[in-house]
């Protein structure tokens, strides 16, 4: 029997793409360094974001550039200079987000938990028997803290995109509290509706780009348009169930966290599409208003824009270019 006869019997012989392997060794050096952090003391970690953070504000990359153009269009006013300072303290801040998740994933729910300082509108996590609480949380600050302090008021089902990195992982850690944890797939939508009929907390981070498949209109954030998800929408006419925002503020000098608790603007739940995700987008803006550095501003928002609308994540690397480029895209037509 030849070699050819051998492989068409057997079938063909699986070896591991160069692509799997670099995706394991990937994976092995990410739950290295995660265990690692994790056991390193708070204000070390979160010295150490900063540091790195701020070698990212120093050399040029497409992630500043990105930020500085999502602040010019928060904030098309402000000096050329002031918006430079405020992308560079919000990159310290996303350093300090990198850092601090390992401990918040892997420690014991009650040592985080512990970190808590302060609940600001906590009243609004209160539900009547039977009556679900979808809970928006925006990538504000320490977002995995939200995550867990909602997933111990009660039993919670969270929206949850799996990860080509550290997925098993990060399942693990978000479930430790309790939560179960809903895929981006109708199937998870489903668990979603089920939890709200059965009275339960719902999380969901409503700031992404949903994909072109899902429902979404465009909505406007900071006044410009925004591919803005239904899902909130859908899920509160459905069930019936109130909407509220909260997200964790990183207090300064490691001095912890504080949770903040919103109402949901009037509209979120309209039978008109756009008035519903305006609504949501207004939410959103209200959270980043209370500590506008910890939003995730180099986080391509409006990658998807509508027709005929210029492109924004492009170009020149130049703080000037990004100024300039966001700047003509808030510009009101004559």
């Amino acid at each position: 029997m030849n070699r050819r006869q051998r492989t068409s019997r057997s079938g063909p012989a699986r070896i591991p793409s160069a692509t799997a392997t670099r995706l394991r060794w990937r994976e092995h050096a990410a739950r290295v360094l995660v265990r690692l952090l994790a056991r390193v003391p708070m204000p070390i970690l979160q010295r150490a974001g900063a540091v790195v953070g701020g070698l990212i504000a120093l050399v040029p990359n497409r992630q500043r550039r990105n930020a500085l153009i999502n602040l010019t269009l928060y904030a098309p006013d402000r000096p050329a200079s002031a918006l430079v300072r405020m992308r560079d303290r919000s990159l310290r801040e996303l350093g300090k987000t990198l850092f601090e998740t390992a401990p918040l994933w892997l420690r014991p729910p009650a040592e985080a938990l512990a970190l808590i300082r302060e609940v600001r509108g906590s009243e609004l996590l209160e539900r009547a028997p039977g009556q679900g609480l979808i809970v928006l949380s925006p990538h504000i600050g320490a977002w995995e803290l939200a995550g867990l302090y909602l997933s111990t008021r009660g039993p919670t089902a969270i929206f949850y995109k799996p990860q080509r990195l550290l997925d098993e992982l990060i399942v693990d850690a978000r479930k430790r509290a309790g939560a179960r944890l809903a895929p981006i797939t109708a199937r998870g939508i489903r668990v979603l509706l089920s939890a709200l009929e059965r009275g339960e907390f719902v999380g969901i981070l409503p700031d992404q780009e949903p994909r072109e498949d899902k429902g979404a209109v465009f909505a406007p954030l900071f006044g410009v348009p925004a591919y803005t998800m239904l899902l909130v929408n859908r899920l509160a006419r459905r069930s019936g169930a109130a909407v509220i925002f909260m997200f964790a503020e990183r207090l300064p000098r490691a001095g912890g966290y504080r949770i903040h608790c919103l109402k949901a603007p009037p509209g979120i739940e309209s039978e008109d599409d756009v008035s519903a995700a305006s609504a949501l987008n207004q939410g959103i803006e209200q959270c980043i208003a209370l500590c506008p550095e910890q939003y995730l501003w180099s986080y391509r928002r409006f990658r998807r824009r509508p027709l005929a609308g210029r492109k924004l994540y492009t170009g020149s690397l130049r703080d000037a270019s990004a100024i300039e480029i966001a700047r003509r895209i808030k510009k009101p037509r004559s």
